[in-house]
């Protein structure tokens, strides 16, 4: 099922931050959008559910040591669904 990206002002800064620090990566970074655009739970992204202080949340891999942080949310105006996007980064960063 599509669903719409949403970017984050935090997920933005993220995102710039790392890609600034590991440009080589972006090219992954791009097709994981991508994939999640057209499937959020497609079998190479890896997304499982969050627990603790994360609860709520899920993240999915965008390569060997890069992980998103997302939401499956409602846009309030025309009730969809959409991918919210959080945070983007390292394991440890994101974690």
């Amino acid at each position: 099922m599509k669903r719409a990206l949403v970017r984050t002002a935090s997920f933005n800064r993220a995102f710039r931050k790392f890609v600034r620090r590991q440009p080589d990566i972006l090219g992954g970074i791009e097709r994981t959008l991508q994939l999640m655009e057209i499937d959020v739970f497609a079998p190479s992204l890896g997304t499982h559910k969050l627990s603790g202080e994360l609860l709520g949340l899920r993240a999915c891999s965008c390569g060997y040591n890069c992980r998103i942080l997302f939401s499956i949310d409602r846009d309030p105006r025309t009730h969809a669904e959409i991918v919210l996007l959080h945070n983007i980064g390292t394991h440890d960063q994101v974690y």
